[in-house]
């Protein structure tokens, strides 16, 4: 099989100073790709900067015969935002693949949660998702191509404790993704998500060591690299990924229940077990499939 490679393909890979985007960006360098290296330089929390992990990844990547730049903008300003696409354009003079990876932690359980620990993960992971690919939408649009790829999370999808900012941020991040495949689909604009269990800066207290040393961010980014390639034909999606293993996740609808005429509490009381049951369910593309599928049902 030939080698999957990105020669011509000018890359933007937000956070990419550390862990997994650090292993994107090198990833896709080696494989031809021109890349724009985004970070702001803080510790975990967000807080503090620096230019030196961005440069640093950039210089890794010269010494290797690859192109990059770095760029400190902040992703959750739109004037960052806008920074980090200007630097692709500047540099290489198009944009067409943006890896949005950026991200804090700042964990606190629902009951101490301050207003500004909600916001600041928020901006960072919602809201910089939003306002790069806001910044890079219009130059993937005229030029008919772009690949997306955003990073969610299984504490998104699934919920964890002390993390209601971050899980949120993160299932978030799942319905921008299945609205940009469709408003992106007209002009070859594929755009997924990842869900990435490994080892970095985030995750070195959660897990104990002989676990992190099988999760390594290389066991991710494969995934991720595919994801960004004109190959892929999949767009809208959201995989989990880590320790070599990679499965699809999907919103599905079991069959419910359906009254006809009126329907009282009791309805629901006494029909309970048929409107949880998931079996069979349904997978739907977008919400008109969902519709349709819950109109028919009233038929």
């Amino acid at each position: 099989m030939s080698e999957l490679r990105y020669d011509g393909r000018v890359a933007i890979v937000t956070g990419a100073g550390h862990g997994l985007g650090r292993q994107h960006a090198l990833e896709l360098a080696s494989r031809g790709a021109k890349v724009v290296v985004n970070d702001l330089g803080g510790d975990v929390s967000g807080a503090g900067a620096s230019a030196g992990p961005a440069q640093e990844v950039v210089e890794e990547i010269v010494k290797n015969g690859g192109e990059a730049v770095a760029n400190g903008g902040n992703v959750a300003t739109e004037e960052g935002a806008a920074s980090i696409v200007q630097s692709a354009v500047d540099a290489f003079g198009k944009v067409d693949i943006v890896i949005n990876n950026a991200g804090i932690l700042r964990d606190k359980s629902f009951k101490n949660i301050s207003v500004a620990e909600w916001d600041s993960v928020l901006a960072v992971h919602l809201r910089g998702s939003f306002l790069v690919s806001l910044a890079a939408w219009p130059i993937l649009r005229e030029q008919g191509y772009g690949r997306i790829v955003n990073t969610s999370s299984p504490s998104g999808l699934f919920g964890n404790f002390g993390q209601a900012n971050y899980s949120s941020a993160k299932m978030g991040l799942v319905g921008l993704t299945k609205t940009l495949a469709i408003e992106g689909a007209k002009n070859n604009i594929k755009v997924n998500a990842i869900a990435p269990i490994a080892a970095t800066r985030m995750t070195e207290e959660l897990f104990p060591a002989d676990l992190l040393a099988k999760l390594g961010v290389e066991k991710v980014t494969p995934l991720v690299a595919y994801l960004a390639h004109e190959e892929v034909a999949d767009s809208g999606q959201t995989f989990t990924v880590g320790g070599g293993h990679i499965s699809k996740i999907f919103v599905a609808e079991g069959p419910g229940f359906t009254k006809a005429g009126d329907l009282s509490v009791e309805d629901v009381r006494d029909n309970w077990a048929a409107i949880s049951t998931t079996d069979p369910y349904a997978v739907h593309a977008n919400i008109g499939e969902q519709t349709m599928a819950f109109l028919s049902a009233l038929q």
